[in-house]
């Protein structure tokens, strides 16, 4: 019994410390807004050159809006900086900041 708890508690660490790897300030373009359900969809832009496209663009991610006066500032086409989180696999935008 005191393995399972062991082995338990690691798990658990492991899911706060990976989920708080998806923490770091990310930056992309708003590709849309639903101001009704407050998700957005973001392009994500790669950092660097190292292994980059010409474009520049990664993967398009939709995320719901941890408060939804935060869609407010922003539009399609507008460049943000964003950091969101991913618990219990959804996506939540905790900060959002037109560039």
């Amino acid at each position: 019994m005191g393995t399972a708890k062991f082995i338990l508690a690691g798990a658990a660490a492991i899911t706060v410390l990976a989920s708080s790897a998806f923490a770091d300030d990310m930056t992309g373009m708003v590709t849309s807004i639903n101001r009704l359900n407050s998700t957005i969809s973001i392009q994500q832009t790669q950092k660097g050159t190292v292994g980059g496209s010409a474009g520049g663009a990664g993967a398009l991610q939709q995320y719901k809006a941890k408060d939804a006066a935060m869609l407010d500032a922003v539009h399609a086409g507008d460049r943000v900086t964003y950091t969101a989180t991913d618990s219990d696999g959804s996506r939540t935008l905790t900060k959002l900041q037109k560039q």
